[in-house]
């Protein structure tokens, strides 16, 4: 047969196999804290983008919604009774007071309760130029920052 060394394979076995040395782990760790501070900012840009998607949902939603009670009275609409400004600062989530008032006064408070109930920091406005509708809704992107405003407008005749 072969001869066999028995004394120093052992030896040299063992020296090679130390394992992994403090400072290679300190790397892996730096390199997996790296991939998961990446993976919460992914998160929050997602979560982020998800919940501009649900704003701009909400307000086309409540545009069509004050479009369709415009045309349930359409008389009123076309007379200029939805006719409305932008409010600064925005109204707050408030169902007090819905109910006083002609219909379409009690169309618009219904309307910007609603918006400022599903979208923070909002509010609408109404313009007419004749039978033609444009609605206005624009909320507060960034809550921390006063300048970064998002809007909708959609255009309608009646």
């Amino acid at each position: 047969g072969l001869p066999m060394n028995t004394s120093k394979t052992p030896q040299k076995s063992l020296t090679r196999c130390r394992g992994m040395t403090l400072v290679e782990i300190l790397v892996a760790l730096l390199v997996l804290s790296i991939g998961l501070l990446g993976l919460a900012a992914l998160q929050n840009t997602s979560l982020r983008f998800n919940t501009g998607a649900y704003y701009r949902t909400q307000a086309t939603a409540l545009a069509y919604d004050l479009t369709d009670r415009m045309r349930a009275n359409r008389e009123a609409a076309l007379d200029g009774a939805y006719t409305v400004a932008l409010q600064d600062p925005p109204p707050a989530c408030n169902a007090i007071a819905l109910d006083l008032g002609s219909v379409a006064e009690q169309d618009l408070a219904a309307w910007r309760n609603a918006l400022a109930c599903r979208i923070p920091q909002s509010t609408g406005a109404v313009e007419t130029n004749g039978n033609e509708f444009t609605i206005t809704v624009t909320w507060d992107s960034n809550l921390e920052d006063d300048d970064d405003f998002l809007g909708f407008e959609m255009t309608t005749a009646l």
